[in-house]
């Protein structure tokens, strides 16, 4: 149960490895302590490493369950064991892919597979994380989109196109699930620095997961359902959004 300052007794971060979900449920764990679920890929070498990050930042207990992104039809039951003991209070949607841009639009079997695992997989658990938490009447789900999302670039248009559909799909998920008490976040994110930018030009704006977290946190305790990291990128995007197609073809973005 979530309690009366905000502090979650459970938190379930899906994609268990991840820089930016295990960097929130850290936050978190800051204001308390509280049980963390990992959900991950079945032998992903930073396991151990992941578990271990959770007890030393606090959590009263830590454990690892196996969850494949496009393995649809076993999501029901990953989420069943989330649930094991105590509901979840938090439930944090931070795997994905990023792939290299070019590649993707030029290759059909890696283009498919991303786009199942940043939007179909997504959907799947997301229809799942609803009805569990509708039925508790309560919860705060934090979704990972990206600023890529809110404007599809050439540059990354099918990274960009699969985040635009998660980031769709989870803010009107938010709208439906209001009635039950079930709050949902989407971030949009610029470039974080993370394994996954590690071989990417860093960009302006760029930030640090930990920042990323920090805000994610306090955006979900003040009951928002939409922040950009950092925030300055709203701005950047609304600019973007008012550019004639011509010109904005033409940018080096």
């Amino acid at each position: 149960m979530i309690d009366a300052t905000g502090n979650p007794g459970k938190i379930l971060v899906l994609g268990g490895s991840s820089e930016i979900g295990l960097a929130i449920a850290a936050q978190y764990l800051s204001h308390g302590p509280a049980e963390v679920v990992l959900a991950g890929r079945s032998g992903d070498p930073r396991e151990t490493a992941s578990l271990d990050a959770m007890t030393a930042a606090g959590a009263s207990a830590a454990r690892w369950i196996d969850f494949d992104a496009t393995a649809f039809s076993t999501h029901e039951a990953v989420i069943e064991d989330a649930w094991r003991g105590e509901d979840v209070d938090v439930a944090i949607v931070a795997f994905g892919l990023l792939g290299d841009a070019e590649e993707l639009w030029q290759n059909q079997a890696k283009a498919v597979e991303i786009a199942q695992v940043n939007y179909t997989g997504a959907v799947s658990v997301g229809v799942l994380l609803g009805q569990r938490m509708a039925q508790q009447g309560y919860g705060q789900i934090i979704a990972m989109s990206s600023a890529a999302g809110e404007v599809v670039r050439r540059s990354n248009f099918v990274y960009g196109s699969t985040k635009a559909g998660l980031d769709g799909f989870y803010r009107n998920l938010g709208q439906a699930l209001e009635p039950s008490g079930v709050k949902v976040l989407v971030i949009r994110p610029g470039q974080v620095r993370t394994r996954m930018s590690a071989g990417v030009k860093e960009a302006p704006l760029t930030v640090n997961k930990e920042d990323v977290a920090k805000l994610a946190v306090n955006a979900a305790r003040d009951g928002k359902s939409l922040i950009w990291a950092p925030p300055l990128f709203q701005l950047v995007m609304m600019i973007l959004k008012h550019i004639p197609g011509p010109i904005f073809r033409k940018l080096p973005i």
